[in-house]
């Protein structure tokens, strides 16, 4: 397969290790592995300590799918592939589709959830969100896009880069626009359970129906991005035995560590939430009052879900030679809104970490010294 360059991940291949303060990654604070061993039950450290370095199996460890399991509510660990996250994503595009088949997708978003597809010969349509104060994803605008070749519809929620959400009522007029139409769902759910309110929640798109495949994993909501552990889950059994058939051609199984460390996390997923959550909310605090300060130079649709966000820049300058000259001048790191193909003048901008206060102040005195 020839596939374009992944231009996100080559822009943070550029900048992520050499820039000294990141304002952009979309994972939460990372936890050290004796941050995470100190949580772990005394069951759970003897499965650390024991552990034999061999093969695993394919679809994954069976406490690790039981634990994963109870994410949801109709999921089974019968259910559920542990992979790394990006392989669930190239593992189902390459299973699913066919060359000419008609893919919606959420735009703008990760790539590879409509690249992959685009390299495997399908039409792309995007599915754009609505803004005025913040930004919203209409069913209405999705079925104006689909037509009788839709054979896989790709979703976001929460959203990756406009931390917009859908409310459960929207989640099931997707689900019968895809019923209707015979297609299969794609939840990308990589950053579920950061809703700022878990009333917010909606619930997961495998557990609504028949026909989806969820993608979730420890790397964005866990703040383990360094596992990298993720999972398909789906309730159709067909699918499934595809992606086990496809799996023997990828990576075959999973760390063996990386798996026992996610179980421990797991276990204790309530307390890492939590703390992800705090530093979430503490750091919007600090968004707000920034955008307030700095409201004639950008335009902020506050995310209502997330660890990221999609600010505009109002400024007489494209917003990539805003974000290069801020890394190359001041050591900040944005992400400009050319790395998903989005047209508008917008950034993505991170907000899940501890030093993202020392991280907004040097981005502070670089506004202050060439902008005011």
């Amino acid at each position: 397969m020839k596939i374009n360059p992944f231009k996100l991940e080559r822009y943070f291949a550029k900048y992520e290790f050499s820039a000294p303060y990141l304002l952009c990654p979309s994972d939460c604070e990372a936890l050290s592995m004796s941050e995470l061993l100190e949580m772990s039950d005394e069951a759970s450290l003897k499965m650390w300590e024991e552990l034999g370095l061999g093969y695993t199996e394919s679809q994954g460890h069976p406490l690790l799918r039981e634990e994963i399991s109870k994410l949801y509510q109709t999921i089974s660990p019968e259910d559920v592939m542990v992979l790394a996250p990006e392989e669930g994503i190239f593992i189902a595009m390459n299973t699913i589709l066919e060359e000419g088949d008609h893919v919606i997708s959420t735009f703008p978003g990760y790539q590879s959830l409509y690249e992959v597809a685009n390299a495997i010969g399908c039409t792309i349509s995007k599915w754009t969100p609505r803004k005025k104060d913040e930004w919203k994803f209409e069913p209405e605008d999705l079925e104006n896009l689909i037509n009788n070749n839709t054979k896989l519809i790709v979703i976001n929620f929460p959203h990756n880069p406009t931390g917009a959400t859908i409310s459960e009522n929207s989640l099931q007029k997707i689900i019968e626009i895809a019923r209707q139409h015979n297609s299969v769902v794609f939840s990308d759910e990589m950053y579920r359970l950061l809703e700022y309110e878990a009333a917010s929640r909606i619930p997961s798109a495998c557990d609504l129906y028949e026909n989806a495949v969820s993608l979730f994993g420890m790397s964005k909501s866990f703040g383990l991005a360094g596992l990298r552990m993720g999972w398909l889950v789906t309730k159709n059994s067909d699918l499934f035995q595809k992606f086990s058939t496809y799996k023997d051609y990828t990576t075959i199984c999973n760390s063996a560590p990386a798996e026992i460390l996610a179980i421990i996390a797991l276990r204790m997923k309530n307390q890492i939430l939590e703390r992800n959550i705090n530093i979430i909310h503490n750091n919007l605090k600090l968004l707000d009052e920034f955008f307030r300060e700095y409201k004639e130079l950008f335009a902020w649709a506050r995310p209502k879900a997330g660890p990221i966000g999609f600010p505009e820049l109002k400024a007489d300058k494209p917003v990539s030679d805003f974000c290069t000259e801020l890394v190359e001048k001041q050591g900040v790191m944005l992400l400009p809104a050319s790395q998903y193909d989005y047209e508008g003048n917008n950034f993505r901008i991170g907000f899940a970490r501890r030093y993202m206060p020392q991280a907004l102040s040097q981005l502070k005195a670089y506004i202050d010294k060439y902008y005011k």
